[in-house]
């Protein structure tokens, strides 16, 4: 984690229907507008939030988000971790390439919730799960 990094609030919902994806975006909105994010930069994150929620389910076959805000002591923005214990990602760079998809989707959800956030970052190893933690801070 970043030095000198104030971690806020922080909450844990699962991730295990779809209902729990709505879930998360209601979450990411509200901690985001606490936060005092632009509405362009709630957009953004609630955005690469569901993204990132429906990997989680489809791909990870469930998991949680933990969502918290944060404070580098120049100014404030929320983080957002997903976790799931699925089969993980086995050509990481080829998932991160626009267009690439293995579920017939448009290929957008990792690399375009990269786009979305100021910081990206993604473990993962096959059989064990993925991890992917993006943070958006105020401008």
């Amino acid at each position: 984690m970043t030095a000198g990094l104030d971690l806020g609030r922080s909450q844990t919902q699962p991730i295990v229907s779809d209902q729990d994806v709505v879930r998360v975006r209601k979450l990411v909105r509200t901690v985001a507008v606490e936060t005092k994010l632009s509405l362009v930069d709630q957009t953004k994150l609630v955005t690469a939030a569901s993204e990132l929620a429906r990997n989680t389910l489809v791909y990870g076959g469930g998991g949680e988000v933990q969502v918290s805000t944060v404070d580098n002591g120049r100014r404030k923005g929320v983080r957002i971790s997903f976790s799931d214990s699925g089969p993980g990602i086995a050509d990481l760079d080829l998932a991160l390439t626009d267009g690439y998809t293995t579920g017939g989707g448009l290929g957008l959800g990792l690399s375009g919730a990269r786009r979305l956030v100021d910081e990206f970052d993604i473990e993962t190893a096959v059989g064990e799960g993925t991890r992917v933690t993006v943070t958006k801070w105020s401008r």
